[in-house]
């Protein structure tokens, strides 16, 4: 079965550790799975993140928490975090 290749935030360096403490500081000392899996390739970092902020974050998004719920599962289950 493959596995999606992620960053371990303790392990970072260079610029994706600086990367991982803007993460924390934003998402209040966490770093989302989501940020994990874009941080293999930062190029793509900042617009995914921006639509993870839209579609998650927001008041008024179209996905419903049970949605939320459900892709936050499946991305710890892929990198092997917590629940």
């Amino acid at each position: 079965m493959p596995n999606i290749l992620t960053i371990v935030p303790a392990k970072a360096k260079g610029f994706r550790k600086l990367f991982f403490r803007f993460v924390r500081g934003q998402y209040a000392g966490v770093v989302p799975g989501v940020f994990q899996v874009l941080a293999v390739d930062l190029q793509v970092a900042p617009p995914v993140g921006a639509l993870y902020r839209h579609l998650h974050l927001r008041k008024s998004s179209p996905i419903t928490r049970l949605q939320r719920e459900m892709l936050a599962t499946v991305v710890n289950g892929k990198i092997g975090g917590a629940p």
